[in-house]
């Protein structure tokens, strides 16, 4: 297993969210998680050779569910990893850094399917830099991407894999994902 301490990195405050619409209920995300592992084994025939790599934070508890998911089905369980992007970003200027947490890969990337897992799929640009993060760890046969939501409003292009929902949002709009399902809101200004 490598493993790779988070860097020291100036914390930024909390974002609040208010929440306004629930999106998806716990159910659902457990059916779109059921789905998206289905879809996974299909697309790559198994689970040889195939690595789950969770984005800090919110892909982490969607890989490992995946991950669980996948070991279900395929009567064996994909190795998933953890990977922290926030030094790999490019817009460090626009947002503050956010340490998330360590980065862990369970085995060498050389050669393997990686499927990046993420939360919400945006702009893109944490997707990009999970790309380069990787890169760090080998170079993978080839990397797919699974998403819980997938809202738009790319800046780069790229697009998901694997989606649990395409959720057009407005771009003062935020996405939750959690246990307790998936919320749309605003930002709190409390």
């Amino acid at each position: 297993m490598i493993e790779q301490s988070p860097r020291e990195v100036p914390p930024a405050g909390p974002v609040r969210l208010r929440r306004t619409a629930q999106v998806l209920t716990p159910a659902d995300v457990q059916r779109a998680s059921a789905r998206i592992a289905h879809e996974i084994l299909e697309r790559n025939r198994g689970v040889e050779d195939l690595v789950l790599v969770g984005i800090h934070a919110g892909g982490v508890p969607i890989a490992r569910a995946l991950g669980a998911l996948l070991g279900g089905i395929a009567g064996v369980a994909p190795p998933v990893g953890e990977l922290d992007v926030a030094w790999y970003r490019d817009d460090t200027r626009l947002r503050p850094l956010v340490k998330a947490g360590p980065t862990t890969m369970p085995v060498d990337v050389t050669g393997q399917t990686v499927v990046l897992v993420d939360d919400v799929l945006y702009t893109g640009r944490t997707v990009r830099a999970a790309l380069d993060a990787l890169a760090d760890f080998g170079r993978p046969r080839a990397v797919q991407l699974a998403v819980m939501v997938d809202r738009g409003h790319r800046e780069l292009p790229i697009r998901a894999d694997f989606v649990g929902k395409n959720l057009p949002t407005r771009q003062d709009e935020l996405v939750e994902v959690g246990e307790d399902g998936v919320w749309l809101g605003e930002v709190d200004g409390r």
